[in-house]
């Protein structure tokens, strides 16, 4: 019988597939310095899929090389089904057992990992992937190769700052003090600290608190006024507060911050204060929601709350 025709791509069609492999690599690297994770270091990866003898999993601060989670290794009870406790696709926190660099073969442990290490692995990762994404945006804007960007300063940040996350921080009010050191191309320190200063720059918070103020004595309506002006009096030059009727006895107070933690502290002060006032004029306050940051969601929830309020007045 005739054989079957075979594709047989032009030299075009090669050069333009090549070429699309080699912007790829361009665009991939590991995260860090050295090619491989250290034993007892904790590391993320997604599973790829799940055998008898255990999960197979990509490291992603690797550039997806390959390791092994052993069925043993999965879990510190008794595993009844294998599907339950690890699935294709998710993302895992697991601990380095062993490293042979020569086989390419790396094995890794889930069930020797604490809540701690995650948190701290997460933390960690969550950092570097911001500074992977911007050397990214960076190769690609310069078109130069990722891996390059790194030997050349990139890694270097991680052993000057602790991680390069934190040089990067720096880098949005004193480039020269972070980036003058080395000799970057022009077109790269341009989009390097564009790039940064886009990503990390901080942006305002709103920090809100919901309380609801009532006194039924004598004083009344003179005693909610003089509490809230007490709150109000917690307002510092760089962080006034301001608090609005919803509608009685409901008020939220808010004010806008770079620093979540400082409004935080600074509104709930202000709650502190007004409790304190209204409770030695015999009234009552009663905090719905603690101060914390709002979305805009949330924002544009209240202001259709307040100005139904309007209409029904």
């Amino acid at each position: 019988p005739p054989c079957p025709p075979v594709a047989v791509k032009t030299m075009a069609e090669n050069g333009t597939e090549g070429a699309q492999d080699q912007k790829k690599d361009d665009n991939n690297c590991r995260m860090y310095e050295k090619k491989y994770p250290d034993q007892d270091e904790n590391v993320l990866v997604t599973v790829r899929s799940v055998a008898e003898m255990g999960a197979y999993v990509t490291l992603n601060e690797y550039n997806g090389i390959e390791g092994m989670i052993l069925l043993s290794e999965l879990s510190r009870r008794r595993i009844r089904s294998i599907n339950k406790l690890i699935r294709v696709g998710r993302t895992e926190v697991v601990v380095v057992l062993r490293v042979d660099k020569d086989k390419g073969y790396i094995d890794l442990s889930k069930r020797r990992v604490s809540v701690e290490d995650v948190e701290k692995l997460e933390v960690k990762y969550n950092k570097s992937k911001q500074v992977h994404s911007i050397m990214r945006q960076v190769s690609e804007t310069c078109k130069v190769p990722m891996i390059k960007l790194y030997e050349a300063w990139g890694w270097d940040l991680y052993k000057r700052y602790g991680h390069a996350y934190d040089a990067f921080k720096i880098l949005v009010a004193s480039p020269d003090k972070v980036i003058g050191q080395y000799s970057l191309d022009e077109a790269v320190k341009a989009s390097l600290i564009k790039t940064v200063k886009r990503r990390l720059t901080p942006q305002p918070v709103k920090i809100r608190a919901d309380i609801e103020v009532t006194c039924f004595a004598y004083e009344g309506i003179d005693a909610v006024k003089a509490a809230l002006q007490k709150g109000e009096e917690k307002s510092t030059a760089e962080l006034p507060i301001k608090i609005k009727l919803v509608s009685p006895p409901l008020y939220v107070m808010f004010c806008t911050t770079l620093n979540k933690e400082q409004g935080i502290n600074l509104l709930q002060s202000a709650v502190d204060a007004i409790t304190k006032e209204i409770r030695e004029k015999e009234g009552s306050i009663n905090v719905k929601h603690a101060p914390r940051a709002v979305s805009q969601q949330e924002e544009r929830d209240l202001l259709a709350k307040m100005e139904g309020e309007e209409d029904d007045d």
